[in-house]
């Protein structure tokens, strides 16, 4: 079960940074074009993958392990097969956010419970745009 509406909007309002696993570096795809909206909407975006060098003007990872400094939330475009292993990595990060968060069409309940017993807010199956828009429309973010 996901968090509140009253906790989604707190975790929004109060993150500054957003690791996005699994952004593309094309613009038609959608980590892209929600990732370019969070960073509009103020919010530093760290991109996470092994294939793309750069995105949003920013140096991708290779792995969430790699970032060394503060995230708040680790919002992921993987399939559900992919999951555990990007659950994996997250619990092995030196700063580890409070949030994981699994997009739109995106669960792994396994997962979920591994990450809430380790101390970790999970969302699941829900677009952070969206969310975004729903719960701080007009305020500003970060």
């Amino acid at each position: 079960m996901n968090p509140s509406e009253r906790r989604l909007a707190e975790i929004l309002a109060n993150a500054r940074t957003i690791a996005v696993v699994g952004l593309s570096d094309d613009p038609g795809r959608a980590s892209h074009r929600i990732a370019a909206y969070l960073q509009a909407a103020g919010y530093r975006i760290l991109p996470v993958n092994p294939e793309v060098p750069e995105a949003l003007g920013e140096k991708s990872f290779r792995s969430l392990e790699e970032i060394a400094g503060p995230v708040d939330i680790v919002d992921v475009f993987r399939r559900p097969a992919l999951i555990p292993p990007v659950a994996e990595d997250f619990l092995r990060m030196k700063a580890r956010p409070p949030v994981f968060w699994m997009q739109k069409g995106i669960a792994h309940p396994e997962s979920a419970r591994r990450l809430e017993a380790a101390g970790a807010e999970v969302v699941q199956d829900l677009c952070i745009k969206t969310a975004h828009r729903l719960l701080l429309a007009g305020q500003p973010s970060g």
